[in-house]
């Protein structure tokens, strides 16, 4: 009898823990997902674009674009830079209103 009252204590013990533990997580991802919300939708909003995942990877690649771009120049590559940059510049202004 003291035994399953032994069990029966650690048994709430150990899933109170859990318990705890899970809605520590919980919390953190909502707030970590809050804020990534919050993030994309001002950026959205300031650049005038729509907020979904496509016009962000959109953004993205972009943005990866123009940055070629500029290595291409550091590289004294004017031709690739001036087409890195076309493309870049082209694709910013598809996704940007």
């Amino acid at each position: 009898m003291q035994v399953e009252s032994f069990f029966e204590w650690l048994g709430q013990a150990i899933g109170s823990v859990i318990r705890f533990i899970v809605d520590g997580l919980s919390g953190l991802f909502n707030l970590l997902s809050n804020a990534g919300g919050n993030f994309v939708e001002g950026l959205s909003r300031t650049l005038g674009m729509d907020t979904s995942i496509i016009s962000i990877i959109a953004l993205i690649v972009g943005l990866m674009l123009l940055w070629s771009a500029i290595r291409a120049f550091m590289n004294a590559s004017i031709i690739m830079g001036i087409i890195w940059l076309l493309l870049g510049l082209w694709l910013l202004s598809w996704i940007i209103h």
